[in-house]
């Protein structure tokens, strides 16, 4: 049985806007030098968490700002375009749909508001006590609470981490970046072109 694992941010939902948003407001709460061109390049290689740990001495402070300015912006955050169409799909095909993010319990409260929460089965966000992509621990635990046949379990990302961690995880990868070991999508409307010609 195909099971699709979603990433969130910049897959099933558009919220890298808001992102830098919050992340200028965390930057001039703290007096901080921010480089708007610079830093998108780095989140969307790497991750905010990532980017807000090159500030280290004041790393929580500026995590509990960004996720407090995030939070606030949740009524601007957008499903990607094709989202809800190809979870219909999915649903009417019988794949089952997981959700694996770097967000905290902000995650439920998004899914919620987007009205998409009830095609998860289950959803692990940075809480859930797994280690951070590219780790495959939390892909694992899935694949093996669930008995997924890793050769129709495809994990939907848009970032290079993404890609690794569904290489790590054994588990097929479909990712708007070209990459070795990934099938390229340039929408998510893609997705549903990819199984259709299987």
């Amino acid at each position: 049985m195909t099971t699709f694992i979603w990433d969130m941010d910049g897959t099933l939902i558009d919220s890298y806007d808001v992102f830098m948003a919050a992340l200028a407001e965390t930057f001039e709460t703290y007096g901080l030098d921010f480089e708007p061109v610079s830093t998108r390049k780095f989140i969307l290689t790497h991750s905010v968490n990532d980017f807000l740990m090159k500030q280290a001495s004041a790393f929580e402070e500026l995590k509990k700002s960004f996720t407090g300015n995030t939070t606030k912006k949740n009524n601007e955050i957008k499903l990607m375009a094709g989202a809800r169409e190809v979870l219909d799909w999915a649903a009417q095909q019988g794949i089952r749909n997981f959700l694996i993010t770097h967000k905290g319990e902000n995650a439920f409260k998004l899914l919620e508001d987007l009205k998409v929460s009830a095609y998860f089965t289950e959803v692990i966000t940075s809480q859930s006590g797994f280690a951070r992509k590219p780790d495959p621990e939390s892909a694992i635990y899935l694949i093996k609470k669930y008995q997924l046949d890793k050769t129709s379990t495809y994990y939907l990302g848009d970032r290079q981490l993404d890609i690794d961690f569904a290489l790590n995880a054994g588990i097929q990868s479909i990712n708007f970046l070209p990459a070795e070991g990934s099938q390229q999508i340039q929408s998510l409307a893609d997705v549903r072109q990819i199984f259709s010609s299987l």
